[in-house]
């Protein structure tokens, strides 16, 4: 079952081929982690879908209040009978078709599909996960690489040379020669007791994930937290280096060229997120 513009379905025939998201990438989405009718991080994915909407100058209907955005998804959940597990549900919002690139509307539609996933908690991968650096593109820093378009060229190319070259992952470069995220989530890095993450600023997707951590970090006072710009030098540097979004929690890399990489704080702060969900 699908929702297409509030509508439970199993027909996606009403997605019409002038659909503006698959013709210009005129769309904005969310994915959502629902574990047991629940939506994890649900304000923040909400404000965080707003603020792209209103960059993207789309017209944000009277109907996108929180209560109503989420009583559609979980609706869905339930009509595929995923209430008492855990689903990922992806939220896509894009421009009413019509125009080129200049569009005719500014009004928007949507649609929302979902998968189930097995684990109804947050666990940690420890199978080997290295990765290297794709850099045969640069991202380009700016306002709109830190939104969730669909907009990902980079990232589908940067994910099939992961895959020709036996990687489980690739970490993306910006213009500037920065390490800025994984392909897939966010980046953090561990070298005693500093812990950095890529600065917003460095065209880093503004992750769900990266924030709960940086929370979650915040609280524990035997970490200094840094939010910087991070050089390829640094990675070889790391005592350990793990990746985040909101539908795997927190991917320890054991990997990168010759170096490997424990997961202590990994470990650890993969139990304080699971209590922190259990408790929200």
């Amino acid at each position: 079952m699908y929702n297409i513009n509030g509508t439970l379905t199993a027909d996606q025939s009403a997605l019409r081929l002038e659909n503006r998201g698959l013709n210009y990438g005129d769309a904005v989405f969310e994915t959502l982690r629902v574990q047991q009718g629940k939506i994890l991080f649900w304000e923040d994915h909400y404000f965080r879908l707003m603020s792209a909407m209103r960059i993207m100058r789309m017209e944000i209907p009277m109907e996108f209040t929180p209560e109503q955005l989420s009583e559609q998804i979980l609706a869905l959940v339930t009509a595929n009978e995923l209430m008492a597990k855990t689903a990922v549900v992806k939220l896509l919002v894009y421009r009413k078709s019509g125009g080129l690139y200049g569009p005719q509307h500014l009004e928007v539609e949507y649609t929302m599909s979902l998968r189930a996933i097995e684990s109804p908690f947050y666990t940690l991968n420890e199978a080997p996960y290295e990765v290297e650096l794709y850099k045969d593109h640069y991202l380009s820093p700016s306002l709109l690489s830190t939104l969730k378009t669909n907009n990902k060229a980079l990232q589908v190319l940067g994910s099939i040379y992961a895959r020709e070259n036996d990687y489980q992952n690739c970490l993306v470069v910006n213009t500037d020669k920065e390490i800025v995220e994984a392909l897939n989530g966010n980046l953090f890095l561990v070298k005693g007791d500093r812990i950095k993450t890529p600065a917003i600023a460095s065209g880093c997707l503004n992750g769900i994930m990266r924030k709960q951590i940086l929370k979650l970090l915040l609280e524990l006072p035997d970490y200094l937290i840094e939010e910087g710009s991070v050089s390829p030098f640094e990675l070889q540097k790391a005592d350990e280096m793990f990746l985040t979004n909101v539908v795997q929690g927190i991917q320890p890399v054991t990997k990168y060229r010759k170096k490997q990489y424990d997961n202590k704080v990994a470990k650890d702060l993969i139990g304080k997120l699971n209590a922190r969900v259990r408790l929200s």
